[in-house]
């Protein structure tokens, strides 16, 4: 396949913020299917840039390894200075996917817009300042003291880019075709990265369920199906390819709505973690295994012990908090029963998997729960329209614990869905942010886990394992970083 050169101007006009890249692809085509699709094209709005990276679109300074190390990308190295500032070196001779060279101006340019955009840029160290000294190097000064800025630089909120009127122009292996919001983006391999012919085009297709993609894969609509639900695994035995399944670093949880009335109470928060079984989730999703906290055993800074489940325990709150059981199973309390709604989204299907066994377990402790699912899960958990939501989340993108306890505990982050508010733990995430010392951070952020499990506005629940269908055509492909991490440099066809 072909593509004509265009102009930058025409190719921003033409596909509304994509641009084609101006050499031949000579490596086929493939096509990807997911659950999930970048809503936009702009990193500075949302969760844009971690699904841009996943996409194989968008690049940051630092990424991490397939070992989980914070390693250079578009950098080259970031030195602390004396006045608590950093420099930031940048990696030759990398290029944007319309041929311009990625520039210290160009960089500083697109983050300090990000960071203004978008609050998830301000959460581990606050407000970051970038400043170009000469075309390679940046002067960056962060709003907190920190000791982890590569870490940082290889969160999600931070993929460099440069915009060509309303159009954001990325440095990453793939550069966008054209892209239909919700359905479908068309790529073709970045003509300025480094091994480019070797890459095929891509249509990265978005399919909104689980059985769904595994009809497509079986079907043989698309070479690669990204998360397959457990259940269909046994009818693609015989489909043509392989099925890997391997371990990531999501957590899934289930956020409790402390602005609920009946969960502003952390004695009916805690009877509901109590009583759900992690070993029964396990089970029903046939994968995976019991949380112990906020992050997966893999990391060192991962809660250590494990997570209770004790029916006694549970009703005993409850009846401490005055939900009396009545005669139909269900608890009261002045009048009023004990019902909650949990929600669950199809984008990942293990969650929809749970909402059974969770209802179940808490109908075993007097609490009724009917369920929903929902197509848009952000668009609810910012509502804070919901009691009980069961969430998948990637704890560590960078490799550090900052983010998370960061960006969706303190009482004023983007990313509170729960509502919770705790001085004293807004006080230790303060501490966290200043230390550089390792172990001590691994410390706070143990910490941090334990002041979260005792008032309970989240319940951890499994760290979960996934499945990914893979034509003949990506028969050297393997899977890692979870979905941070899906489509990268490295995706070549076997034909």
């Amino acid at each position: 396949m072909t593509h004509s050169h265009l102009s930058r101007k025409l190719a921003a006009a033409a596909i509304a913020g994509a641009v084609i890249a101006s050499a031949p692809s000579h490596a086929g085509e493939v096509t990807i299917g997911q659950t999930f699709l970048a809503s936009g094209l702009d990193a500075a709005e949302g969760s844009n840039g971690w699904a841009l990276v996943s996409h194989g679109i968008g690049e940051q300074l630092f990424r991490v390894s397939r070992e989980g190390e914070v390693v250079p990308n578009l950098a080259a190295s970031a030195t602390p200075n004396d006045d608590g500032t950093w420099t930031v070196e940048l990696a030759p001779a990398r290029f944007f996917s319309d041929g311009t060279p990625v520039t210290a101006e160009a960089v500083a340019v697109a983050l300090n817009r990000t960071g203004e955009a978008n609050p998830s840029a301000r959460a581990t160290a606050g407000r970051l300042s970038f400043t170009a000294v000469d075309d390679d190097t940046l002067t960056v000064r962060t709003e907190h003291s920190t000791t982890i800025l590569p870490s940082i630089l290889a969160e999600w909120a931070f993929p460099v880019y440069r915009m060509e009127g309303d159009a954001p122009i990325y440095t990453g292996p793939f550069a966008v075709k054209s892209f239909q919001p919700g359905a479908l983006i068309e790529m073709t391999p970045n003509a300025h990265y480094a091994g480019a012919e070797a890459r095929p085009d891509i249509t990265l297709r978005r399919i909104a369920d689980g059985q769904s993609l595994a009809l497509a894969f079986a079907s043989g609509e698309v070479d690669m199906a990204f998360n397959l639900p457990v259940e269909t695994l046994s009818m693609l035995e015989t489909t043509d390819g392989r099925i890997v399944s391997f371990p990531v670093a999501y957590q899934y949880m289930m956020w409790m709505n402390t602005r609920t009335p009946a969960l502003s109470d952390p004695r009916v928060r805690r009877a509901i973690d109590l009583a759900v079984s992690r070993e029964d989730l396990v089970t029903a999703a046939q994968a995976g295994v019991p949380a112990t906290g906020a992050f997966a055993n893999s990391y060192p800074f991962a809660a250590e012990g494990s997570l209770l489940h004790d029916l006694d325990a549970a009703a005993a709150l409850l009846d401490e908090a005055g939900w009396a059981l009545g005669e139909d199973g269900v608890r009261t309390r002045n009048g009023e029963q004990l019902e909650l709604v949990l929600y669950a989204y199809p984008q990942r299907p293990d969650l929809v998997t749970f909402q059974p066994v969770i209802r179940a377990a808490l109908a075993g402790i007097g609490i009724a729960v009917t369920t929903q699912v929902t197509e848009s899960p952000s668009d609810v958990a910012t509502s804070g329209e919901f009691d009980l939501f069961l969430w998948a989340q990637h704890t560590a993108p960078a490799g550090d614990p900052g983010l998370f306890l960061s960006l969706f505990f303190e009482t004023d982050a983007a990313r509170n869905y729960s509502g919770w508010s705790n001085a004293a733990y807004d006080s230790l995430i303060a501490e966290l942010r200043a230390e550089g010392d390792p172990q001590a951070r691994i410390d706070l952020a143990r910490r941090a886990q334990e002041m979260i499990a005792a008032e309970a506005p989240v319940s951890f629940l499994v760290t979960p394992e996934w499945h990914v269908g893979l034509s003949p055509a990506l028969a050297g492909y393997e899977p890692w970083g979870s979905d941070y991490y899906v489509i990268r440099p490295d995706l070549v066809t076997a034909r």
